[in-house]
């Protein structure tokens, strides 16, 4: 039973949701601008309507107090940039112009001005727009969306709470602009930045809010003193102020640490803190701090960023003991729900059982729901749920789906010789350049190219069978034709047969490989309107038959210049699918690396000279806390060994990493042991090669030379002038030339210009080296 001050205390809310719309509308309507072919005002108005939309599914569902800021139509950090005033310089003419237009041109970069850099938000997939800031930046407030927002939820009779990216977080996610010293430390800037919160704190008041969420997951990580003291005083400053409304500070994706008993005392009304799993410590640490007496606690018990359903008995007893430890507890997911897809109810494809394992953003949110009402009136008021709930895991719990022996007698078996070449680097270097004969400076691609309507067209004409197998792989032989076609008259050294039959890099592994789940409508955005499904990891992984083979070989038959076989890692498998929870991550790494051997090896019997097996989710997974990383790396690295590990000394083996700080996995790229990594360096202009470099890695390496994550087509002389600073750092000899990433979402015209320019500038490049 619960207290009476209990039940008047708990209640739902969610930190945020997803954006996109049941059917992508918002990508639509985005894309359609950008095309022109939607005005301003139209694309205003979708916006507002999916607002609106998923405000009121939140309150029908129970939700006390819905989230309002957390739309966004790129990205919810460049919102912030322009909520303070933080525009680049080279970005404010067009920002003065037009605003969206100047928005989007942030993002997006033109023709003439570079976009700015895009990363991972922590360890997710979710990649923001970098804040660029230095000594002379003047911070200025900008409150229109944030008020505008909340004055929409008002409007409908909700009870709205807006969420604001805190200052902190903000200027720890920054980095120095364009011509900065690299040693400039944004925190500096911070009293410069809090007079323009506590201004859009003002507004917000005044707008109605009651309370507003300052989000700071930035303090889960491991933070100096100097850190913390600036946190202290962030919250000192902000929670100071007469005019604002109340403070609830949040956090997630891991334990606060040393962040919690500044946090604790801070004279802020409130925290959200994460209680699932990776933050299970935050419990034990409230209780030593002595709780939260006056203040607010928002109890994240629901896992906002995996698909399983919640373990609603469990949650309930964590809540039981948070009771005592804050004034008033409320019932939330871990964090925003925009990592999640939207609602299962959508999947036909999933055998109905095995659906009811799954929560989605619409059945977490019942979840958190039912948690709220479980606490306020106890367990008899829930008593249906939770019966149905123990039914639901003890279905998954004693399933077949999960476990197949021989998968795991497989698994057990290997041994630290098996994820070993059976060469040095040094041997296999001398070995594959006799084989491949590339020149310096050797040209290549990451391995997709533009994926066309006709070839979305040709997938789904052969999912409603309005062509057959035959006639689809005629469509996907006719593409392939055409990228071989293309790379040989450009003159690219190592082609690529351009992935036309991949729908997506993780899923079209995950629908031949047992043990995987995929779904029709489980979109989650990556960036911007790049929208991925990731697939459902729910039991072993093996591998029953070739995947790739076929392909590379017909490709391979159609020129003399070596093709890549194209694979996605072990670990990039497992970060951009919802994994299973009921084992060790490591051992699933194991699984997944096994299968994916299986595939090298077939690849390199059917005559296939290089391999690359893209790892970009390696830095992403990294676990925030850097006590927790060295286990982490040991398995990573050896999942990608295992996989790659049983191939001849000539085989060349790539991998690729794209969008994370890389030099704080260097030791980790070096003990991958691949032959050539391809870097994402465009935007960051040539950080990787230098962290490379710093380090002494001894590999060859391609730091990207075309952002494709712009329209924008890059011309020979800015090439030429970006391989130019690869050299300071990699020898001639060492060095590649590629793009950052794969081309499937960019168009064919753009695609053209800027690989012949890539070419021109590697041609260049060795017309100098020759003369020197």
């Amino acid at each position: 039973m619960t207290t009476k001050s209990a039940a008047a205390a708990a209640r739902a809310t969610v930190y945020g949701y997803p954006r996109q719309g049941r059917n992508r509308e918002l990508k639509k309507a985005v894309e359609g601008h950008w095309k022109g072919r939607l005005t301003a005002d139209a694309l205003r108005a979708t916006a507002r309507e999916l607002r609106r939309t998923n405000w009121l599914q939140l309150a029908d569902a129970g939700i006390d107090e819905v989230p309002t800021g957390d739309f966004s139509y790129y990205d919810h950090v460049l919102d912030t940039t322009v909520m303070v005033g933080a525009i680049p310089e080279r970005h404010r003419t067009a920002v003065a112009g037009d605003a969206l237009d100047g928005y989007f041109a942030m993002a997006r970069g033109t023709q003439e001005v570079a976009p700015l850099e895009m990363t991972k938000w922590f360890d997710t997939n979710y990649h923001y727009l970098v804040p660029e800031l230095g000594p002379e930046t003047a911070f200025t407030a900008d409150s229109t969306k944030q008020v505008g927002e909340l004055k929409e939820a008002l409007a409908l009779g909700l009870a709205a709470r807006p969420v604001l990216v805190g200052p902190v977080t903000y200027l720890l996610l920054a980095k120095p602009a364009p011509g900065v010293p690299a040693d400039f430390d944004p925190l500096t800037l911070l009293d410069r930045l809090l007079p323009v919160y506590a201004e859009v704190l003002a507004d917000l008041r005044a707008a109605g809010a009651e309370w507003v969420q300052l989000d700071e997951p930035a303090l889960v990580q491991d933070r100096t003193p100097a850190e913390l003291n600036a946190a202290e005083r962030a919250c000192r400053d902000l929670g100071g102020l007469t005019d604002r409304p109340k403070l609830l500070v949040a956090s997630y994706f891991d334990r606060l640490g040393d962040a919690l008993p500044m946090l604790a005392k801070a004279p802020v009304d409130g925290l959200a803190l994460d209680f699932t799993e990776t933050a299970a410590a935050n419990l034990d640490a409230l209780a030593s701090v002595g709780g939260l007496p006056g203040k607010r606690l928002v109890a994240g018990v629901v896992n906002g960023r995996n698909v399983w359903v919640n373990d609603l008995a469990d949650s309930l007893s964590t809540l039981g003991t948070l009771l005592g430890l804050a004034d008033r507890v409320d019932v939330s997911a871990s964090c925003s729900l925009l990592h999640v897809p939207l609602d299962t109810a959508a999947e036909r494809d999933i055998e109905p059982q095995i659906l009811r394992w799954l929560a989605f953003a619409k059945q977490k949110t019942a979840e958190v729901v039912t948690l709220a009402r479980g606490l306020a009136r106890g367990t008899d008021a829930i008593a249906a749920d939770l019966a149905a709930n123990r039914a639901d895991l003890a279905s998954r719990a004693n399933s077949p789906v999960t476990r197949d022996p021989a998968v795991r007698a497989r698994a057990s078996a290997v041994t630290e010789a098996d994820a070993r070449r059976s060469q040095s680097y040094a041997e296999r270097a001398a070995a594959q350049r006799a084989h491949l004969g590339l020149p310096l400076l050797p040209t290549t691609t990451i391995g997709s190219f533009p994926q066309t309507g006709e070839l979305r067209t040709a997938r789904a004409d052969l999912r409603s069978g309005r062509i057959d197998t035959a006639g689809y792989e005629e469509r996907i032989r006719a593409e392939i034709q055409e990228v071989i076609s293309f790379q040989e008259k450009t003159g690219i050294d190592v082609l690529v047969h351009g992935e036309p039959e991949r729908n997506d890099m993780v899923q079209y592994f995950a629908e031949q490989l047992t043990g995987y789940l995929t779904t029709r409508h489980g979109w989650v955005q990556s960036y911007g309107t790049r929208y991925v499904r990731p697939p459902v990891l729910a039991g072993d992984v093996s591998r029953p038959e070739p995947m790739t083979v076929c392909w590379t070989s017909y490709a391979q038959s159609l020129t003399e210049k070596p093709v890549k076989g194209m694979l996605t890692g072990p670990v990039t498998m497992l970060a951009w699918s919802f994994v299973r929870d009921d084992q060790p991550l490591g051992d699933t790494a194991r699984q997944v690396a096994l299968a994916l051997r299986d595939e090298v090896n077939d690849l390199e019997a059917a005559g296939t000279a290089v391999i690359q097996v893209d790892e970009p989710a390696l830095r992403e997974t990294l676990p925030l806390r850097s006590a927790d990383r060295a286990g982490y790396l040991a398995w990573a690295t050896e999942a990608f060994r295992l996989t790659t590990s049983g191939v001849r000394p000539d085989t060349q083996i790539h991998t690729h990493m794209c969008y994370a700080e890389f030099g704080d996995i260097v030791q980790a790229i070096d003990d991958l042991d691949a032959d050539v990594i391809s870097l994402e360096a465009a935007r960051s202009h040539m950080q990787a090669a230098r962290e490379l470099a710093a380090h002494g890695y001894l590999r060859e390496a391609g730091p990207g030379v075309y952002d494709i994550h712009s329209p924008r087509v890059p011309s020979t002389d800015e090439a030429a002038e970006l391989l130019r600073t690869g050299l300071k750092a990699i020898p001639a000899e060492r060095l590649w030339v590629n793009p950052d990433c794969g081309l499937k979402t960019r168009a064919w015209p753009e695609t053209r210009a800027s690989l012949e320019h890539l070419v021109t500038a590697a041609r260049t490049l060795r017309d100098e080296l020759s003369r020197s």
